[in-house]
Formats: C-alpha cells, sequence, structure tokens
C-alpha cells in the first residue's frame, strides 16, 4: 500500500514537471539547490561561531579590562569561533612589538575582513536563485502561453475555450512554482545578511575597546601578552 502511494506521489510530480516544460525543471532543479544551500548556510555560520562562543571572549575581554592580558589569552586559547579569532588577533597584535598601533590596527582589520568575506560565502547564490527564480516561471508562462493562443489560433471557430483555460492555468503554474522557490531563498538571504551584519558590529566593537583599553594600560599589556606569547 505505501509502495502505491509512493508511485502515485512520483507519478504527480512528474505530471507536474511534464506539464510545465523545460522551465518547471528549471526551476525544481533550483529548489533542490536552494535547500542544499540554506542548509549548508546555516551548518556554516553554526561552526563559524555566530550563535556560540560569545561567553570566552567576554570572559576575556574582562581580564583585559582589568589588565590581565595572559589571563585574556588563556581564556581565548584553541577557541575557533569568529569572535575568539578576531579577539586574539587584536591582543597579539598589541604585543607584537614590531607593530604599531597603525600596524595593529591594520592587520587587524585584515583578519576581521577575510572572517566577515568567509561568512559572506554563499550567499550570492541565494541572491542570484532568488532573482532568477521569478524570471524563469514568468518564461515558462510566456512560452506557454504563447502555445495555448496557437492553438487557439489553429482551432478558428470551432474552438473550445475549456481547452483554452487549461492551457492557461498550465502555463501559469511555473510562475507560481518560481515564487515558491525565491520567497523562501529571499527570507534565507534576508537572514543570513542580518546575522553577518550583527557580526560584523560585534567584531566592530571588540577592536574598538581593545584598542581604546590599550592606550591605558599599554606597557603592563603589551610586556604581560608577550610573556603569554612566549609562554606557547
Amino acid at each position: 500500500m505505501e509502495f502505491m502511494s509512493l508511485n502515485d506521489t512520483l507519478s504527480s510530480v512528474l505530471d507536474f514537471l511534464n506539464i510545465g516544460g523545460p522551465s518547471i525543471w528549471a526551476i525544481a532543479a533550483l529548489s533542490v539547490i536552494t535547500l542544499a544551500l540554506i542548509l549548508w548556510k546555516a551548518w556554516d555560520l553554526l561552526t563559524l561561531g555566530a550563535w556560540n562562543g560569545a561567553h570566552h571572549v567576554h570572559k576575556a575581554m574582562e581580564d583585559w579590562a582589568r589588565g590581565d592580558a595572559a589571563a585574556a589569552l588563556a581564556q581565548l586559547k584553541g577557541r575557533s569561533t569568529i569572535r575568539a579569532q578576531l579577539t586574539r588577533t587584536a591582543m597579539e597584535a598589541h604585543a607584537n612589538p614590531e607593530f604599531d598601533d597603525d600596524a595593529a590596527q591594520q592587520e587587524t582589520v585584515r583578519v576581521a575582513k577575510a572572517l566577515l568575506a568567509r561568512g559572506r560565502t554563499g550567499l550570492r547564490a541565494l541572491e542570484l536563485i532568488a532573482t532568477i527564480a521569478p524570471l524563469l516561471g514568468l518564461l515558462g508562462t510566456v512560452l506557454g502561453m504563447i502555445s495555448a493562443f496557437q492553438a487557439l489560433q489553429e482551432a478558428g471557430a470551432r474552438a473550445d475555450p475549456a481547452t483554452l483555460a487549461g492551457g492557461i492555468w498550465e502555463a501559469l503554474l511555473t510562475t507560481a512554482a518560481g515564487m515558491a522557490v525565491a520567497i523562501p531563498a529571499s527570507m534565507a538571504l534576508t537572514w543570513f545578511e542580518s546575522v553577518n551584519d550583527r557580526l560584523r558590529r560585534q567584531l566592530e566593537d571588540i577592536a574598538t575597546r581593545i584598542f581604546l583599553r590599550r592606550r591605558a594600560l599599554a606597557p603592563k599589556l603589551e610586556d604581560e601578552a608577550r610573556d603569554a606569547l612566549a609562554a606557547e
């Protein structure tokens, strides 16, 4: 019974794809790609630490604010989240005797740009899908309408309005399918972009706090940070 139900479902899907023609097949392929991209990007941001890892960075910033650079670096040791990487980079840049203030800031900006670029990986593909899926649907509808009116012209006075209506609604299926793919892609894109914007603001805040605090405690922090790096 379940086998028959599966066959019926598969047959209905194939009938739907055949009705829509090449456009609906392209949209179906885009739907699979869209789902895979959304799942992969959510996992990628999770591994990057978009929603976790803030506790250790917060503790490290508290240690840094107290002037305990060694404890701050110890809090971040082995942490691979985006906030931890940026925080550690900024602190180590301060401790590097080869870097002045400008060089330390440039190194921090360089790493921050690379981390944020990784966070945006895959978003261009989602943006492209959200743009072209409705266009593919519209193309399928236009082609279907052309075929429907050609059939109407060939039928002449014997044309059946029911046949014309059937051809029109079949053609409109591709527009609905294109929008059904574009809407989730656009929603996911907006969500991922908001996550990246939040991360960017947090990284800017972390870097600013580290650089501002260093001006008051520069000699002590540099000595302690160098000692911590040398001990590793």
